[in-house]
C-alpha cells in the first residue's frame, strides 16, 4: 500500500484523480458499501492513519485510492487493470525501459517483457531510479528506434540483443537475448549469530544460536525504524549476481501480523553503500503458490489473508525484486530488516512519496530464528557462464552512482 494513499494523495506520481470513478462505487449499494468500509476499518493498519480513514469515509473525494484500499487482495478488480493480461494482445514493436532501484517496477518489466508478441526490447539501466522522466540518457537508443519503425531507416537497432542489463559495481552491461542475460546457480547465504552471513550453515541449536529480535512501535508514536542487519565478510574475488533471489525468514512474532521489508546492500571498504534489491512480505500474505514457485523465485498469490497465530515459529519466504549487481573485492552483501520503511536514508531521499508502503498500525516483537533447525538464509542468483548469445560492454553511464559514495 503505497504512502501517498494514506496520505489521500499521488499527484506526484503522476496518476490523475479527477476523471477515475469508483468501480466499488458501482457495484454495491450505499448500505453495502457502508458496511465493506466498516469491515476494512477493523485492519488497525488502516484505521491508524487518519487520512486513510478519510479517504475511506468520503470515498467522492478519492475514487481511486478508495478503491485500492478497498481491495487489499488479488482478485477481479486488479485482474480487469492487469497490463501483463492486456500485453497478451499487443503485437505492435515495443521498447521497454526501466532503471534498477525499484524492484517491483523493474519485476513488471521483465514480466510484460516475456509475455509481449511482437518485436520487443528490454533496457535495464542503472540505480538511482528515475531521476528524469523520460530517461535522458536513454534518448539515442529510443530515437533509433522510432527511426527505424516509423521512417524505416534501417539504422541495426533489431540486428542487436534484444536484452541490455546494466550491472551495478562493475559497471558494465550485459546483453543477450533473455532475461536472465547470463546463466546462474542459486547458492544460499545463511543469517548467523553476531550479525554475519555465511555460506555455511549454522549447527548450533536454538538453545545456543539464540535468536534476533527487535521491537517496532507504530509510526503514529514514533519516528523511527528499528533495523536488524547481517553482513559477509569482505568478498575476496568479484561476485556478480543477476536475476531474482528469495529470504526464507524463520519468525516468531507477538500479533496476528506484520511486514517483512528486507533490503540488500552494497557496502563499500569506507562505508559507502548502494541499495542493490528489495523484499516485502505482510506475514498474513505468507501463503505461496506451490506450483508457480521455484528456487529463488517464489510466488505468492495474495488472493487471501491468513492470520499469524502469535507466540508462533514458521517460515516466511520473501520474493527479492530483480537485481544486476557485481561485488567487488572488498565490499560486503549487507541485509537489513525492518517491518517499516525508514523515513530517510540514502535510498528513500531518492524516492517520491507514494514509493513507501503502509506502516504497519500495531507494536510488534519480532524473533528471528536462525539455528540449525531454523536455517533463516537469502538465496542468491550467482552468474556462473555467459548465456547463449550474452556479450558485455563497458557503461558511459557513470552518473548519480559515485555522488552516493558508491565504488
Amino acid at each position: 500500500m503505497p504512502r501517498a494513499a494514506r496520505e489521500g494523495r499521488g499527484g506526484d506520481s503522476g496518476i490523475a484523480h479527477t476523471d477515475v470513478k469508483s468501480r466499488m462505487r458501482e457495484v454495491h449499494s450505499p448500505e453495502q458499501l457502508k458496511k465493506l468500509v466498516e469491515e476494512r476499518l477493523k485492519d488497525p493498519d488502516v484505521a491508524a492513519w487518519p487520512n486513510l480513514v478519510h479517504v475511506l469515509k468520503y470515498p467522492k473525494n478519492r475514487e481511486f485510492w478508495f478503491d485500492i484500499v478497498m481491495n487489499p487482495l488479488d482478485g477481479d478488480w486488479y485482474e480487469e487493470r492487469n497490463p501483463i493480461t492486456l500485453a497478451e494482445n499487443i503485437d505492435i514493436p515495443v521498447y521497454l525501459q526501466i532503471d534498477q532501484g525499484r524492484g517491483w517496477t523493474l519485476d513488471g518489466h521483465i514480466e510484460l517483457f516475456n509475455v509481449l508478441k511482437g518485436p520487443k526490447k528490454l533496457d535495464i539501466g542503472s540505480y538511482p531510479p528515475m531521476q528524469s522522466r523520460p530517461w535522458i540518457e536513454e534518448h539515442d537508443k529510443m530515437f533509433r528506434w522510432y527511426e527505424y519503425w516509423l521512417k524505416g531507416i534501417d539504422n541495426g537497432i533489431m540486428d542487436e540483443p534484444a536484452v541490455s542489463v546494466f550491472v551495478e559495481g562493475s559497471r558494465e552491461v550485459v546483453t543477450a537475448t533473455q532475461w536472465p542475460p547470463k546463466e546462474i546457480e542459486y547458492k544460499s547465504l545463511y543469517l548467523r549469530p553476531r550479525h554475519k552471513l555465511s555460506f555455511e550453515p549454522e549447527f548450533m541449536g536454538a538453545e545456543y544460536a539464540a535468536p534476533d529480535g527487535f521491537y517496532q512501535a507504530p509510526l503514529t508514536v514514533t519516528d523511527k525504524v528499528e533495523v536488524l542487519n547481517w553482513s559477509t565478510e569482505p568478498f575476496e574475488e568479484p561476485a556478480e549476481l543477476i536475476g531474482t533471489g528469495a529470504a526464507h525468514l524463520f519468525a516468531e512474532i507477538d500479533q496476528d501480523d506484520t511486514n517483512f521489508i528486507l533490503r540488500l546492500w552494497d557496502e563499500a571498504p569506507g562505508g559507502g553503500r548502494q541499495l542493490i534489491t528489495t523484499g516485502y512480505l505482510k506475514a498474513s500474505h505468507r501463503e505461496l503458490d506451490e506450483e508457480r514457485t521455484a528456487e529463488g523465485n517464489p510466488h505468492h498469490p495474495h488472493t487471501r489473508a491468513v492470520p499469524v497465530e502469535p507466540g508462533r515459529t514458521q517460515e516466511y519466504v520473501l520474493r527479492l525484486h530483480p537485481f544486476a549487481a557485481t561485488f567487488e573485492p572488498g565490499h560486503r552483501l549487507v541485509a537489513e530488516l525492518s517491518n517499516n520503511e525508514p523515513l530517510v536514508d540514502a535510498h528513500n531521499a531518492l524516492l517520491p512519496p507514494d514509493a513507501f508502503h503502509l506502516p504497519v498500525g500495531r507494536p510488534v516483537t519480532h524473533k528471528i530464528y536462525r539455528d540449525a533447525v531454523h536455517p533463516s538464509r537469502l538465496v542468491l542468483p550467482f552468474t556462473t557462464a555467459t548465456a547463449n548469445g550474452a556479450t558485455r560492454s563497458g557503461s558511459s553511464r557513470d552518473h548519480e552512482g559515485d555522488q552516493l559514495g558508491c565504488s
